[in-house]
């Protein structure tokens, strides 16, 4: 199967993650995995700010400089950086800015698009053979929630891995893990509190598609709603989604 849309350029991701996040939500994540193709849209992203920013973030893994578990952060843009938690799990994110930088963007979750039945498989749904966004909603998952809604779901759904996808270049067309844009438009963002973290969890960072089902907290969610005009973010009033 061919992959939906085109590749981004990396001058997208060369600039600091809180201006890309927003404008990232709407574009693809695909995998093209032995077992088919799967693909989610970016519903629910957070921003993680590198070491060189005036107002430290010491909830970014870059916070106190490179390592080796963090190199890949401090390379160039557009690459994919995913790190285990728990010991069993896995979240991504894909870094931002020029080489040295270490700005980031977590993928917090998706819309499942492609391959649902492959997802479902590499999440232990077998309750639900074949899958269906229309089975999802009659269990009272939301649209796909259960399967892509979280940065651990959604690398399980993909298959995403520390060994084998940590460093890819997402915007190589010979790469397996892409970003990928199919001309789907966001038009309004709401921008909230990091969650899930002890430091910095006040900043500002943390971007959703308004009322999407995938999302952490769709219904209770509040926040303060921006517009997008082409790559420029305008901030609104606050609003509760």
């Amino acid at each position: 199967m061919k992959a939906p849309g085109r590749l981004l350029k990396r001058g997208f991701f060369e600039a600091p993650p809180e201006r890309v996040a927003p404008l990232l939500l709407g574009k693809l994540l695909v995998h093209r995995t032995r077992r088919g193709l799967v693909a989610g849209r970016i519903v629910e992203v957070e921003a993680y700010l590198g070491p060189h920013n005036e107002q430290p973030d010491r909830a970014a893994h870059s916070h106190n400089g490179p390592t080796p578990r963090n190199s890949v952060l401090f390379g160039p843009a557009g690459h994919a950086y995913v790190y285990a938690i728990y010991g069993r799990y896995y979240c991504m994110n894909i870094t931002c800015e020029k080489p040295g930088r270490a700005g980031c963007i977590l993928l917090r979750a998706l819309e499942p698009v492609t391959g649902l039945d492959l997802m479902a498989r590499n999440r232990g749904l077998s309750e639900l053979p074949p899958f269906s966004l229309a089975a999802a909603n009659e269990k009272g998952w939301g649209t796909g929630r259960e399967l892509t809604g979280g940065p651990s779901r959604l690398c399980q759904a993909l298959d995403l891995t520390r060994a084998a996808h940590n460093g890819l270049d997402l915007l190589d067309a010979a790469s397996p893990l892409q970003v990928r844009d199919d001309g789907w438009r966001v038009r309004e963002v709401l921008v909230t509190r990091r969650i899930g973290i002890r430091h910095a969890a006040e900043l500002p960072l943390r971007f959703a598609v308004p009322g999407h089902g995938c999302v952490s907290g769709p219904k209770s969610l509040t926040g303060t709603r921006v517009f997008l005009r082409a790559r420029t973010v305008h901030r609104v009033k606050p609003v509760k989604s």
